[in-house]
């Protein structure tokens, strides 16, 4: 099965990111743009056709494409995020997707990001966050049950999306970091807990029998590697800054 991965350059405004959970550091623009392009081409060495949205040098947070949209094979629904200086991110990603799916928004007072969207077959996990409220994870219930899908509203603690604290790994096993997540809306898959010393190590982006990792947690990692799992790891750490992450940096389209 053939993959496209939406991807989108690296702002030189990303200094001016928005932050919520981690303090601001300074960001190397040129190192962070090596390490996306890197990024880049571990999602093509795992069968991924990368494609980038038009480049958004104004827009601080634009390479964390995945914020922007929630894609299934059915339809694609163009979020609203809940930080509204990154509003302006959606327009270009709509003119992306617009040919190869049917496009739903969601609209004010709804917010939703899509870090926050967690799908595991016809089951949608939604995070409680500070950028995804109420109102945007109803709409998004309102435009997925036409199609099957059932939208499970999950309690975050202290952390930025849902997929900072648990992200799948395989099939039936999860990521997670139970600091920031109670496992129990995620019965009956596994949950594997990230090592105890590395806070920010749940979110992975699986892709086919793939997983792309962050090498800034080589103890997670290697409880990853021991599972048999095809690891992919990346260095991200200019980009984690800026609190992003492996998944954060995509949009997938099988």
């Amino acid at each position: 099965m053939e993959r496209t991965a939406l991807t989108r350059e690296v702002s030189p405004a990303l200094g001016q990111c928005e932050l919520t959970a981690i303090m601001r550091e300074p960001i190397d623009i040129t190192r962070a743009r090596a390490q996306h392009a890197a990024y880049e081409d571990a999602l093509v060495a795992c069968g991924c056709r990368v494609e980038r949205v038009a480049r958004a040098e104004a827009m601080p947070d634009s390479v964390f494409v995945e914020d922007t949209a929630v894609i299934v094979p059915e339809v694609a629904v163009i979020t609203r995020p809940g930080a509204a200086t990154r509003r302006g991110e959606t327009e270009a990603v709509e003119e992306s997707i617009r040919s190869r799916r049917s496009i739903r928004n969601i609209r004010a007072p709804g917010t939703l990001e899509g870090g926050d969207v967690l799908r595991i077959g016809r089951t949608v996990f939604v995070g409680q966050s500070t950028r995804s409220n109420k109102a945007g994870i109803e709409q998004l219930a309102r435009i997925l049950s036409p199609f099957g899908y059932k939208v499970v509203s999950v309690e975050l603690r202290g952390c930025l999306h849902l997929k900072s604290a648990v992200s799948p790994v395989s099939e039936n096993t999860l990521l997670i970091q139970r600091m920031w997540v109670d496992p129990r809306p995620f019965r009956p898959y596994e949950c594997m807990d990230v090592d105890s010393t590395e806070l920010h190590a749940a979110n992975a982006l699986r892709i086919g029998e793939h997983v792309i990792y962050p090498t800034a947690f080589p103890r997670t990692l290697e409880r990853l590697a021991v599972r048999g799992l095809d690891v992919r790891p990346v260095d991200v750490s200019e980009l984690a800054k800026a609190e992003g992450a492996v998944t954060c940096c995509s949009l997938i389209l099988d």
